[in-house]
């Protein structure tokens, strides 16, 4: 049997902000069947991540496309392969059988052939949406507990600061923090992203960061007794206006840098007598790194969820054709929570 798998691809390498001319959706027939022994499988696609890392891997060039496998450089006309959720179709491989569901690395399209690639399969004990597995039990949820209790060894009393606090990492990091004790504030770019924050997410406090005209006054506000940790998804002025607030033995978890993504942003320079004077750590991190926790994060995510402890915040938009929309949407802001694209009906 043959279909005709639809997936987006990029046109030409992406200098400075994506634009939808710089997307395009490719449509390829697809044979619905593996080679004996190939160990490949073939798979339909369900739920696919948006993450605004891919804009690195679409770039001519980013010192991150030679660290690790999943930051490689996309060739324009290839497809983009993602976090996602998606069912076993067709496998020669004998850890998956047909209608297994598995998360994993999938393409921004209707279909994924996978050999060797990092598929997990799902608990079916797991009575919880799929769209969790490709956001709060996925990649973003470990990111986020990976940096909170790993990274910056959070514990009760510490005083969090999480930028871009609305988005798909960020939200969950400020939840964690109060769930363990901490006080939490966070910002983000709209009034109506604070007050969910601190009216549905049991943020402490929060603020937009586009109605401050001096950062660094707004965090000494904000904390008056200095940060302990400073969970940072932004990057730039946002970084050294923490850092400037920062307690001594304070500690950084650097997981995104939007800010600096888009050619000829400004890039951060924290003032670094801060740093040592105040022996500030500084430590940026890779989820894939941190897979030996995926077990106690799963596990304590769920009971936190099922308790009605963390609040899932999801932002999906549906089918192939949204995918660039939805990429280019986080640029602005305009995602809540984790923006990702239902491709299929469970």
């Amino acid at each position: 049997m043959e279909v005709n798998n639809r997936y987006i691809t990029i046109t030409n390498h992406i200098q400075g902000s994506a634009k939808e001319s710089d997307f395009e959706l490719k449509v390829v027939p697809l044979r619905l069947s593996v080679e004996p022994g190939s160990s490949a499988v073939i798979l339909k696609n369900l739920w696919v991540s948006i993450d605004p890392y891919q804009l690195n891997r679409m770039k001519r060039y980013s010192s991150s496309q030679k660290t690790i496998q999943y930051a490689v450089r996309i060739t324009p006309g290839q497809p983009i392969d993602s976090p996602g959720v998606a069912r076993v179709l067709v496998s020669d491989d004998p850890e998956f059988v047909k209608d297994d569901l598995v998360a994993g690395f999938v393409h921004w399209g209707e279909y994924t052939v996978v050999k060797g690639g990092m598929l997990r399969k799902l608990d079916p004990e797991i009575d919880l949406p799929l769209s969790y597995h490709a956001g709060v039990l996925g990649m973003s949820g470990l990111t986020a507990y990976a940096g909170l209790f790993e990274i910056c060894k959070a514990k009760k009393g510490d005083k969090v600061f999480v930028s871009a606090a609305c988005g798909s990492v960020g939200n969950l990091v400020g939840q964690y923090a109060k769930l363990s004790g901490c006080y939490v504030v966070g910002c983000a770019g709209s009034r109506n992203k604070v007050a969910l924050l601190k009216e549905k997410l049991g943020f402490d406090d929060a603020f937009n960061y586009k109605e401050e005209t001096d950062l660094n006054s707004a965090l000494a506000r904000y904390f008056p007794d200095g940060i302990d940790i400073y969970f940072d998804n932004v990057g730039g002025e946002m970084l050294e206006a923490a850092v400037a607030n920062m307690n001594t033995c304070g500690r950084v978890a650097a997981c995104g840098a939007i800010a600096e993504y888009s050619e000829g942003a400004k890039r951060a320079a924290p003032n670094m007598v801060d740093v040592i004077y105040k022996r500030i750590k500084i430590q940026g991190f890779l989820v894939t790194d941190h897979m030996s926790l995926h077990s106690d994060f799963l596990s304590t995510t769920t009971d936190y969820i099922h308790n009605g402890e963390i609040k899932v915040q999801e932002d999906i938009s549906n089918g192939v054709e949204s995918i660039p929309s939805a990429f280019i949407g986080l640029f602005r802001g305009d995602n809540v929570g984790k923006k990702m694209v239902k491709i299929a009906d469970e």
